[in-house]
């Protein structure tokens, strides 16, 4: 991942250029940014896999 700094007039325009450059993104690229960020905060996560979560809750008639 490519560090960038950018100065902007306002926290507005950043928001709005941070989206854009979001939305140029590719699948490949977010993943793998989400792969490095993962790998950053735990290292032998590639060990583990990624957990898969499922919750069953019963709805409430009304």
């Amino acid at each position: 991942m490519e560090k960038v700094v950018r100065v902007f007039d306002s926290l507005r325009e950043a928001d709005e250029a941070d989206a854009r450059t979001d939305a140029k993104l590719t699948p490949q690229e977010r993943l793998s940014i989400v792969m490095e960020l993962r790998d950053r905060r735990h290292p032998d996560a590639i060990k583990q896999g990624l957990a898969r979560v499922c919750r069953i809750t019963e709805l409430e008639s009304s």
